[in-house]
Order: structure tokens, then C-alpha cells, then sequence
């Protein structure tokens, strides 16, 4: 069993979650149908249901959402054991993003198409909450990077992410260039389309599609993964957890960054964008006979045999 932090939330609130938050992607009929089916079930077992505000708004206008209490991302994270998140690996994201600082743990079931980080089919979401209910479900821990951005000697923003953070050229095609410093040594000068910085749990995203490596989500590790380099032997690397990593702007038109791919922030020539592991972890908790290799094979359709006469 993976490390739990004792500090914020007790394996007591594993082995029995009596507070349930819902949090669900918006506009889609599924979702909504599900989520009211999940938050009746639950009730049934004598839960004290949440739902989230934003998807309360959206879906209320699907089904009847009005026995349940609503209540904000802070609220959740003060008061909720478990959050149950509807939706595909967007919607897991988000949610991540925004409850890490309270340790709340999350549980995913899958309404989109991939759904690396989304464990639970829609059908058998019900089947399956009777483990979570019983504390039969096993905890993960997952790093997130912290990020700041410094213009001119001053923090102008910050923010973290569970998949990756990406610097790249923006809109306008030309090449964007770079100074790479880990522990502030000086690493390289980066001609490229940009750069992915990827957290295991991000290696199956998009630092997979551009040709990173895939990293147990258990690794301590960081991955740098080039865009479109102009120089074919900038390769990704992978570096130790506890580095400290910073991108200097030396030269671009529209440069930009953009955390798990939802939160995007312009930057200017000379700005830096400052990476490292963020002190808050995302807890993943995934049901009985849940393999990350097994998921692997599926998502990924490895040994998959050619079809044919």
C-alpha cells in the first residue's frame, strides 16, 4: 500500500467514507444521468452527499439535483473524505488541481474515452462503490509540479499541475528559444516548438504523443520532453524529483504556458518559468484487482494480435 499523509486525513476516512463529494463534467446527459444515480445509491447507504457547485449549476439543469447539498471546492476539501469525480481525465484534472491542498482523496470513474486516471466503467460504478464504502479500495499517491512564473525579479503568477506544464511558441509558427537550468546549472539553449515538463502520472499524455517516455506513476522522476527540437539530439530526459527547474524566454514572438493543458498564461521575452515538486500530493484511490500495467495494455491495446484472414 502507497504512502497516506497521516497529517491531513486518516486512513479511518478510507476504511469508512461517511462524506462524499460529487464532482462531474459538464453538459453531457450521461454524466448527469449517472452522477444522479450515484448520489441516490449513495444515500442509500447513509453517505452525506456533496455536490459540486459548478456541476450542480450545469447538470441541475439535466436532472433534479435539489436533495443534495452544494457546495464549493472548499467546502469539499474541508469537509468531504472522498471525492468521486465523473467524467474523463479533463474532469480528473481539474478537480486535482483544485483540492490538492486539502488531501482529499479521489476516485474516477470513466465517462470519457481514455481515461488513464479515470479507473471505474460507468457500469460497473455501483458495483464498485460498495468497495469504496467498505475500505477496500487501495490508496496511490501522485506528485504535482509547482510553477511560478518571474517577470522582471517578481512572481506574477503561479500554479500547479498533476500532468505537465508546457511552454511553447503560441500561435505564430516561428521556433521558440530557450535556456534550460536544473539546480541552477546551465543544461542547454533550446531551439524548438517548446517544451513539455511532465510528471509521471503526465507521461501517458501529451509527453507520450511527443515521443517522452512512459514512467510508472510510482517513479520519482521529471520529465523534459522537447518539441519539434530544431536539433535532433535534444532528446527527453528525465531528471530526480527534488530538481529544481527553470526555462529563461531568450527569444519568441508569442510564448506561452500552459498547466495540465486548462490554464494557459502569456509570457514575454525574458520572463522564467520556475518548476519543481509541489509539497501537495494527489491521492488516487483505485478498487480491488487495479493494475497500472493492466490499465496500460487496454488504454494502450498492447498485445493486441493483428486483424486478419
Amino acid at each position: 500500500m502507497q504512502e497516506f499523509d497521516p497529517m491531513n486525513r486518516s486512513f479511518a476516512s478510507l476504511r469508512s467514507p461517511r462524506t462524499i463529494a460529487l464532482v462531474g463534467k459538464y453538459h453531457s446527459l450521461e454524466i448527469a444521468e449517472s452522477l444522479r444515480r450515484l448520489a441516490e445509491y449513495l444515500h442509500e447507504r447513509g453517505v452525506s452527499v456533496f455536490i459540486e457547485r459548478e456541476t450542480s449549476e450545469h447538470i441541475g439543469r439535466i436532472v433534479d439535483l435539489s436533495r443534495w447539498v452544494t457546495c464549493g471546492f472548499n467546502d469539499i476539501g474541508a469537509h468531504a473524505d472522498v471525492a468521486i469525480v465523473l467524467g474523463g481525465d479533463g474532469t480528473m484534472l481539474n478537480a486535482a488541481r483544485r483540492l490538492a491542498r486539502y488531501c482529499v482523496p479521489l476516485v474516477g470513474v470513466n465517462q470519457g474515452r481514455l481515461g488513464f486516471m479515470t479507473d471505474i466503467a460507468r457500469e460497473d460504478m455501483l458495483t464498485c462503490m460498495d468497495d469504496l464504502l467498505d475500505g477496500n479500495f487501495t490508496p496511490e499517491n501522485r506528485m504535482l509540479l509547482a510553477a511560478e512564473v518571474v517577470r522582471d525579479g517578481k512572481e506574477i503568477a503561479a500554479n500547479m499541475a498533476l500532468n505537465d506544464v508546457v511552454i511553447d511558441k503560441g500561435a505564430i509558427g516561428r521556433m521558440i528559444e530557450f535556456e534550460l537550468f536544473i539546480d541552477g546549472e546551465f543544461i542547454y539553449n533550446l531551439r524548438s516548438d517548446g517544451l513539455i515538463v511532465s510528471t509521471p502520472t503526465g507521461s501517458t499524455a501529451y509527453a507520450m504523443s511527443a515521443g517522452g517516455p512512459i514512467m510508472h506513476p510510482t517513479l520519482g522522476g521529471i520529465a523534459l520532453v522537447p518539441l519539434c527540437p530544431h536539433a535532433l539530439t535534444n532528446r527527453p530526459i528525465i531528471v530526480n524529483d527534488s530538481a529544481d527547474i527553470e526555462l529563461r524566454i531568450a527569444n519568441a514572438d508569442d510564448p506561452r504556458v500552459h498547466f495540465d493543458g486548462q490554464v494557459t498564461l502569456d509570457l514575454a521575452r525574458n520572463d522564467s518559468v520556475r518548476l519543481r515538486r509541489s509539497e501537495h500530493k494527489i491521492c488516487f484511490l483505485h478498487p480491488p484487482g487495479y493494475s497500472y500495467f493492466a490499465m496500460l495494455r487496454q488504454k494502450l491495446q498492447w498485445s493486441e494480435r493483428p486483424k486478419g484472414p
